[in-house]
């Protein structure tokens, strides 16, 4: 599967990696921006299987039901109870604690609108968890995929979101 996925991504697409994937990292919080379309997905898959690598991600409990819960589960998904009686950040730092293995990649905007201000759980998530953040941008004008080297939050929110957004600097993400 590796070597159809490098096919495709190189090749087809012709698209670069810019960076290492921390494969020696068993747990982190990668954030992925900018997320401007449905593509994303599609590309985050592909990008998966050229690293060789688990990758997960958060999806509300419902997506978990049949008939596609099967689904989401495969392609590295686990549930969480999103509900406002419940703390997400909690609920997730959780799941970090029950696996040995839990690499989750969100998007810190939340949506695939364009957003003022990214949204903080995430940084809370790794806070909570004891896990390092990782950058990655999908970058559709340069045609690549952008990765950090593990960053320990500081506890200094001002600070820490200045470093992240440096790293986004000037990335163009897919607009339909």
């Amino acid at each position: 599967m590796q070597k159809i996925a490098k096919f495709i991504y190189f090749k087809i697409l012709g698209w670069k990696l810019n960076g290492e994937f921390p494969s020696h990292l068993n747990k982190f919080v990668a954030i992925v921006v900018p997320h401007t379309s449905w593509w994303d997905f599609l590309l985050g898959l592909l990008v998966r299987e050229v690293w060789n690598e688990e990758i997960n991600y958060i999806g509300k409990k419902s997506l978990f039901d049949s008939p596609f819960g099967w689904f989401f589960r495969w392609t590295g998904g686990a549930p969480i109870d999103r509900t406002k009686t419940n703390d997400t950040v909690k609920a997730t730092a959780q799941i970090f604690n029950e696996r040995k293995k839990f690499r989750l990649a969100l998007s810190p905007e939340g949506t695939r609108k364009k957003v003022e201000r990214w949204k903080t759980g995430f940084y809370f998530i790794a806070k909570t968890a004891n896990v390092p953040i990782v950058l990655v941008a999908f970058d559709y004008g340069k045609k690549e995929v952008k990765i950090s080297e593990p960053l320990i939050p500081t506890g200094d929110q001002e600070a820490d979101f200045k470093k992240y957004h440096d790293f986004y600097e000037g990335v163009e993400g897919k607009h339909l």
